[in-house]
């Protein structure tokens, strides 16, 4: 299951991980979030231990939503050492998550 990241808990949980994070910003609302939902969840399941996989609702997380400029939805980040390394906007398959996952650790 992937991780619930907050505007409360994202500092301490993306930003200073000691692992590599993958956050997809998403909306309950949002069609193609949906169609990447089971996806990031395969994904939290199979990197579990070596990379933390999660979500951030953005409308019930505005400010980090607006830190990252994250302006479509889904958007994900990937971070390493507290910074944000690579992107992917919009429905991307398995595959190329986890082709930008495997490069960036």
């Amino acid at each position: 299951m992937a991780f619930k990241f907050t505007d409360d808990n994202f500092k301490t949980e993306a930003l200073e991980s000691d692992k590599l994070v993958l956050v997809d910003f998403y909306a309950d609302w949002c069609g193609p979030c949906k169609m990447m939902a089971p996806i990031i969840d395969e994904l939290a399941e199979e990197y579990e231990g070596s990379v933390k996989i999660g979500k951030l609702n953005v409308d019930e997380n505005p400010e980090t939503t607006r830190k990252y400029r994250v302006m479509s939805i889904p958007t994900m980040i990937i971070f390493k050492n507290g910074e944000a390394i690579d992107n992917v906007v919009g429905v991307v398959s398995k595959n190329v998550l986890k082709e930008k996952l495997d490069a960036s650790k």
